[in-house]
């Protein structure tokens, strides 16, 4: 056998005490990071984290029976103002998330919706409500709650004059538009030559409907004006009883109080049967301010009077065609109704609230709505009436507490088959008319 040579036995030593040095010294611990880089570290991580979104919730009629071209039109047009303050950046910092619930126009889903988005989804406020049964229900739940709500198209007046700290309305009042409406009769008996002795109103038997019809029947006996009311549940479709009862009466006009498609099916099966609104005059809902559905529902509604909220398209200032400009792209429609540009200044008049408040507080929203200017679609919205000018202060009725006191209204009326309501001549009052009335079954 042959030996290794010293030259072999030293290397394999040499290599024996180096391994036997390395498991004996201690590993070395890695060194500290720098405090640069410790903080660009912590940046990166705070880069990856999701910033929670501020979250508005809202109330809409999507489905029947309430009226949902109503609430497809208020949807819309709160995403627009979403998309637009989120583009500038969202609020304090974070991005803004609107949370939508079906309300189907009853009071019932007004208040579960209200519920589940304060409760659920945690929004720091409301808007929206389209039908007065869900903002008369949706408000004690944000005042049981301490959330502030901007109510839009919900009209009864029950809705401001309970004063409560956290509502607030953007919409007309109820008791108001029916003024309006039998100074238009009367200016239509007095000055155009309608002849007018007996008014036929039919409508529904809710919180918008029962109070709106039973003050149109006192101001029109008031003027010296007969009236018989009709009413019908929300979202009823075959109204043939209902009419022959109406043409019975031998009414000289004839007005709806029934809101969203309700309204498209009680114009036509009038029109069917020859008290339409080309055979007696008849003032329609506002929902056949949507053009496109009330032609496609009603093919014989020309000549309908229709009230519109807000100031005529001669009269939009710079946020009003800007807001215009941006639900025409998203909708395709010509035009936008006096609700879709409520719904969009009610998203921008929180999110101003919530600025001005440097706070999604509710205590500190609250104060900062009834303080707020706020310059929107509708024109320059203010709460005048608040816990700094009580009404009792005032000597106002309580209806106004935090109610925006100036929504124009006037009367359009549709004078050509399958026009716009856009293009309608406004007829009433005299400060903003465009055409004269015409007058149909005389």
């Amino acid at each position: 056998m042959t030996l290794p040579s010293s030259k072999t036995i030293c290397l394999l030593a040499t290599v024996i005490l180096a391994l036997l040095l390395a498991a004996c010294t201690p590993a070395k611990s890695p060194s500290a990071p720098s405090v640069e880089e410790q903080s660009a570290a912590e940046a990166k991580a705070g880069e990856d984290e999701p910033v929670d979104p501020i979250r508005i919730g809202a109330l809409a009629p999507l489905s029947a029976p309430g009226s949902v071209v109503a609430g497809e039109a208020i949807s819309d047009a709160m995403n627009i103002a979403i998309d637009e303050i989120n583009a500038a950046g969202g609020l304090l910092g974070q991005p803004v998330e609107l949370v939508i619930f079906d309300s189907e126009g009853l009071p019932e889903r007004g208040t579960a919706g209200a519920e589940r988005l304060i409760n659920q989804d945690n929004v720091i406020a409301i808007a929206g409500g389209s039908h007065s049964s869900v903002g008369v229900a949706a408000k004690e739940v944000a005042h049981d709650n301490n959330v502030p709500i901007v109510l839009v198209n919900t009209w009864n007046d029950t809705i401001t004059s309970v004063q409560y700290p956290e509502v607030f309305r953007i919409a007309p009042l109820s008791s108001e538009v029916s003024a309006i409406d039998v100074n238009f009769m009367q200016w239509l008996r007095d000055d155009v030559g309608l002849t007018l002795e007996k008014v036929a109103l039919l409508t529904e038997n809710t919180d918008y409907g029962i109070p709106a019809a039973e003050d149109t029947a006192r101001l029109l006996a008031e003027a010296g004006i007969d009236s018989v009311t009709f009413g019908v549940d929300i979202g009823t479709q075959d109204f043939a009883g209902i009419i022959e009862r109406i043409k019975a009466e031998e009414p000289d006009l004839i007005m709806s109080l029934a809101t969203g498609e309700a309204s498209y099916n009680f114009a036509q099966q009038s029109a069917d049967a020859g008290i339409g609104p080309q055979d007696i005059p008849t003032i329609c809902d506002h929902v056949a301010l949507v053009s496109d559905a009330f032609w496609s529902n009603v093919p014989d509604g020309n000549y309908c009077f229709v009230r519109r909220i807000g100031l005529p398209p001669p009269l939009y200032n710079e946020f009003a065609h800007s807001f215009l400009e941006s639900y025409e792209a998203r909708t395709g429609k010509v035009g936008a109704e006096s609700y879709a540009f409520a719904a969009y200044d009610s998203i921008r008049i929180i999110a101003q609230a919530v600025t001005e408040a440097a706070s999604t507080d509710s205590g500190a929203l609250i104060a900062a709505l009834e303080n707020i200017t706020y310059e929107g679609a509708l024109g320059t919205i203010t709460f005048p009436i608040n816990s700094s000018n009580t009404p009792q202060q005032a000597g106002v009725d309580p209806k106004w507490w935090h109610q925006f006191p100036d929504p124009a209204v006037t009367i359009v009326q549709y004078q050509v088959e399958g026009e716009d309501s856009e293009g309608a001549a406004v007829v009433y009052p005299q400060t903003y008319r465009t055409g004269d009335p015409v007058l149909t079954g005389q």
